[in-house]
């Protein structure tokens, strides 16, 4: 895997669990089983219709207006991590092509509430430092342990984990 091969969901799977990133670097799809997956691909469809994606080969955003800022759909209650850390990586993915972003807005819609978060020279560095980790992780010929039962609620590779 190369750095341009890295996605949003690469760096979203980096902060939640290095298991199902490996998994996923490998081909390893059940997303579309999940429940929570489905909701958050409904949610995203019907709340902010005037928003269009940006696809960027590995990374698809969900949108950037017309002052540089991404914006990106959550359908969880609370911030993340991991929404954080991908928001970042779309905000370096698109000065690699040229687009000087200018920082990521998190929009949560169970709550209605947003996150605006600046792009500089220290998320720069976050970012940078995101992708060399799915990279490490990634290129490992074992799999990452898994993470505790109870933190796999909900998870839609929870069978590739859990099944002996």
């Amino acid at each position: 895997m190369e750095r341009t091969d890295v996605g949003g969901v690469h760096v979203k799977y980096l902060h939640h669990c290095h298991r199902q990133l490996w998994l996923y670097a490998r081909g390893v799809r059940p997303e579309h089983l999940s429940e929570r997956v489905r909701l958050g691909e409904a949610v995203h469809e019907v709340s902010y219709d005037r928003f269009r994606p940006v696809d960027l080969g590995a990374a698809k955003l969900d949108h950037l207006d017309g002052d540089l800022w991404v914006h990106e759909v959550k359908s969880s209650r609370r911030p993340t991590a991991a929404d954080e850390a991908q928001a970042l990586h779309y905000c370096l993915r698109l000065i690699d092509v040229g687009v000087e972003a200018r920082g990521a807005v998190l929009h949560y819609r169970p709550t209605r509430r947003t996150i605006r978060i600046p792009f500089d020279d220290e998320q720069r560095a976050r970012a940078m430092g995101d992708i060399a980790a799915v990279l490490d992780i990634v290129e490992r010929s074992d799999p990452p342990d898994r993470l505790d039962r109870p933190r796999c609620a909900g998870c839609s590779y929870i069978d590739y984990c859990w099944t002996d």
